[in-house]
């Protein structure tokens, strides 16, 4: 309480839009960056007052991390242009009512073969202070294959650690095959 928390702060439509929107390159830069090992590293944190901005005391990497190329990025800040935030914030501002429209999914499973991979310096890992959320991925798979955390990754695990990952996606393969 207090405090800025960015899925609270996605709540009012249009708020983070118009912020996101003014300049997306820099967005993308700075939101890749913060939930990045990097960020982490440099201890990048939502500890901010409670009315400031979401790209608050972030900073713009230059040059930007070699896990993401200037190309890519450039991708993606094109198809914002094309499409803006509003679709990926609409998806925060609906996390509740899933819950009260659809509250049968709460006690489903996944059947299907699963296997988690996370990134050990993923903000989302402690979100809550003194509680881990990768301790017990499995809980809702019925053929859970165990996880990899790949310690020197963050949020963006995949590109920040491409060979890791396609190990372990290779060998949960080959689990499952076998």
């Amino acid at each position: 309480e207090g405090r800025f928390f960015y899925q609270i702060y996605f709540q009012n439509e249009g708020v983070a839009e118009k912020e996101l929107e003014k300049d997306i390159s820099t967005s993308l830069r700075k939101i890749y960056y913060w939930a990045s090992a990097e960020g982490y590293y440099n201890k990048v944190k939502s500890n901010k007052n409670i009315n400031s901005g979401l790209l608050d005391e972030i900073p713009n990497p230059k040059p930007f991390p070699k896990w993401l190329s200037e190309e890519d990025l450039e991708y993606f800040v094109s198809e914002f242009k094309n499409s803006g935030f509003r679709g990926p914030l609409n998806r925060y501002r609906n996390q509740e009512r899933d819950w009260r429209l659809i509250p049968e999914l709460s006690i489903l499973k996944i059947e299907v073969p699963s296997f988690f991979i996370g990134g050990g310096k993923d903000g989302v890992r402690h979100f809550i202070k003194g509680r881990d959320f990768y301790e017990n991925p499995g809980k809702y798979c019925t053929k859970f294959y165990g996880k990899l955390i790949i310690e020197k990754a963050g949020h963006w695990v995949q590109q920040e650690a491409p060979e890791e990952t396609t190990q372990g996606i290779t060998n949960f393969l080959k689990k499952i095959e076998g």
